[in-house]
């Protein structure tokens, strides 16, 4: 498995994470398009938030940072916020 976490933070992140509060059940079904989907979740913290993906192997989150990207671009065209700081790599432990 596969896991990528994209971190919003700065100018913009928390109207970011105030739309995707708002329009989560959108958010929850284009992201149920992803290729070899293990779990996806978002967290909202004071100024932004950051997103966490699991997938069956890299494809995968490549597809989900593609396809998050372009939701944003799509429905946050109002909303200034910078790129995501991204972190990923292979999953090591997976607790359920």
């Amino acid at each position: 498995m596969h896991a990528v976490v994209r971190t919003y933070s700065g100018s913009g992140a928390k109207q970011l994470f105030d739309l995707l509060v708002k329009r989560k059940a959108d958010v929850e079904s284009t992201m149920r398009t992803v290729p070899g989907l293990v779990s996806y979740t978002l967290v909202q913290s004071g100024e932004g938030g950051c997103s966490v993906t699991v997938c069956q192997d890299k494809a995968g989150t490549d597809a989900s940072m593609k396809i998050a990207s372009e939701w944003i671009k799509k429905n946050a065209t109002g909303i200034s916020s910078g790129p995501p700081t991204v972190s990923e790599g292979p999953v090591l432990v997976q607790i359920k």
